[in-house]
């Protein structure tokens, strides 16, 4: 065969790729993985079951899951982001249709989570800078509100997915006039940019300097335990202002400073799309992001959350969307996990209200050791994934299939089906 008809066969299948844009199923499941890992360590610090925590076993545990076990999760969540929305996207997409789909998937769970919040912690709606900016999902832009740590705690990463979203349009054709051969130093160049702009915080931004854990629960007098954890307590929105770390705001909570991790995904679609990204074997992406989660440990604050686990992050989302390509399926693509992946939204949102709601119903005035914060935690866990369940198939899929029109068959509701085998041949290489 000629190289030029080898070449005009790849062509033609990055056309076909293009446009028929198949599902991936394994990053839908690997979804619920990053949300488990979000609700492990809230249950370890937002559980307040005395005295428990209070205990040298307690300090230990947490020593084992500090607080970047979650904000791996979320850095996750935010390169999937990108990619997913870069992939769904195609050349003919409706810029509006775009926006409206969006704030028809966010707004509707994000606003049941917040109102089980606010009936299970009593929230005093007469203070509308409590629960206002939150609802509104603005309230991470300003780091003197009462809300930045207020109402829905997990609610806080939404505010960077708007930033995204609304972004998004504005820069892909940016991102489409990157030469397909210059992807790589345009991706390794954000990667570069997002280390030096949290050295830049570290540095010059007054914050913790030292590399210690600093995201541990705020524990109250006593060791009988209290009917409200510090988030969800009547002393909390009572308070005219909640002092925030700058340093700590801008490099986990700023949405502005996320947006590099969004635009990664971008720039990872593309390079999957068209055919650059040809590793599908899971063992090195994964090498790499533990190496790196081991070495949070020993690095600053502003490190911790983000600017070590982004690369290896995306590497793990782009070799789980090749995998798919080339027909390689695995645990995250299971029917099984695709379905946990579809309510991962909703868990990640109702996990703390449902915490609120069994820590004033069972766990308030009463104490336990670790093996009752075990059994708490792991009905936390079954009624938050119950819960998540009803919001997605009541609430959030029929909404998006009446107002959306989303069809069967999309990137939000991946079927399970092998890709057809011909997408091997725009670069995707079975695993070895």
């Amino acid at each position: 065969m000629m190289a030029s008809e080898v070449v005009a066969g790849d062509r033609d299948a990055l056309a076909e790729l293009d446009r028929r844009r198949p599902a991936l199923p394994s990053l839908t499941g690997a979804r619920w993985w990053a949300a488990f890992a979000v609700f492990v360590l809230h249950a370890l610090v937002f559980l307040p079951v005395y005295p428990f925590q209070k205990s040298d076993l307690f300090r230990h545990l947490h020593q084992l899951l500090p607080m970047q076990l979650g904000a791996a999760g979320v850095t996750f969540f935010f390169v999937l982001s990108g990619f997913i929305i870069f992939w769904s996207f195609k050349p003919n997409s409706s810029v509006p249709r775009f926006y409206w789909r969006r704030v028809l998937k966010i707004y509707p769970t994000h606003l049941v989570a917040a109102a089980v919040f606010v009936v299970a912690a009593s929230v005093p709606l007469h203070r509308l800078v409590v629960w206002v900016p939150n609802l509104a999902l603005v309230h991470t832009w300003v780091p003197k509100w009462t809300t930045v740590g207020g109402l829905n705690v997990p609610s806080w990463s939404l505010c960077s997915e708007i930033l995204f979203y609304f972004s998004f349009p504005l820069l892909l054709p940016l991102v489409r006039r990157i030469p397909s051969h210059r992807l790589w130093w345009w991706l390794g160049g954000l990667l570069m940019f997002i280390l030096l702009l949290h050295t830049a915080y570290y540095l010059w931004v007054p914050g913790p300097k030292g590399i210690a854990n600093v995201f541990a629960p705020r524990l109250v007098r006593g060791d009988v335990s209290p009917f409200f954890e510090l988030h969800a307590s009547q002393a909390w929105f009572q308070q005219p202002d909640i002092p925030v770390s700058p340093a700590y705001w801008l490099s986990y909570n700023f949405p502005a400073s996320r947006l590099p991790e969004f635009f990664l995904g971008v720039l990872a679609g593309r390079l999957v799309l068209e055919g650059h990204w040809r590793l599908t074997s899971v063992r090195m992406p994964l090498a790499a992001l533990a190496i790196s989660y081991a070495a949070t440990w020993v690095v600053p604050v502003n490190y911790k959350m983000s600017a070590l686990l982004v690369g290896p992050m995306t590497a793990v989302v782009a070799t789980l969307a090749a995998r798919d390509l080339a027909g390689l399926r695995g645990l995250n693509s299971t029917p099984r996990m695709v379905w946990f992946g579809n309510i991962s939204y909703a868990f990640y949102l109702i996990q703390f209200p449902v915490m609120v709601l069994i820590t004033r119903w069972f766990i308030g005035g009463r104490q336990f050791g670790f093996l009752g914060w075990l059994g708490f935690a792991a009905l936390c866990l079954i009624v938050s994934t119950v819960a998540a369940a009803v919001i997605y198939h009541w609430i959030d899929d029929p909404l998006m299939r009446r107002f959306a029109g989303r069809r069967s068959k999309t990137p939000d509701a991946p079927d399970s089906r092998p890709p057809a085998p011909e997408l091997n041949t725009v670069g995707v290489q079975p695993a070895r």
